[in-house]
């Protein structure tokens, strides 16, 4: 199955389904396939029922800005571009809001599948 996105400009943006406890979250993220892990926002976790300040573990992660540790929970379920991922580990971390996007899709969400990307037509297709 093929997904649309803007080939013209920007992010490369995909519709991501987070299941939290009591609820889910449709999230817009950047398919990143410069970031080896899965980053979401802070807020929308919580308001599905995660505390990051309960995360099992620590990820030291290197931003712009420098390294920082920054919790890393297992959803319930993260749903994307056609494939389900349960008990799929995030890191939670808040991004600047002036980049308009809830999180990224990194490549820990990728790997052992096979990912095409048409930037002539916008369409991207994950197997």
């Amino acid at each position: 199955m093929s997904f649309s996105f803007q080939h013209q400009q920007g992010l490369v943006i995909v519709t991501v389904e987070v299941s939290g406890i009591p609820s889910s979250v449709v999230l817009r993220m950047a398919l990143d396939t410069g970031a080896t892990s899965t980053l979401i926002n802070v807020a929308p976790l919580v308001a599905i029922g995660y505390d990051p300040a309960l995360a099992p573990d620590l990820v030291e992660v290197t931003t712009g800005s420098g390294v920082e540790y920054v919790p890393r929970i297992p959803v319930k379920k993260l749903s994307a571009l056609g494939i389900d991922q349960k008990d799929f580990p995030v890191l939670c971390h808040s991004l600047p809001p002036s980049i308009k996007i809830d999180g990224l899709l990194g490549l820990d969400f990728l790997r052992g599948h096979v990912l095409t990307m048409d930037f002539q037509k916008g369409e991207l297709d994950l197997k």
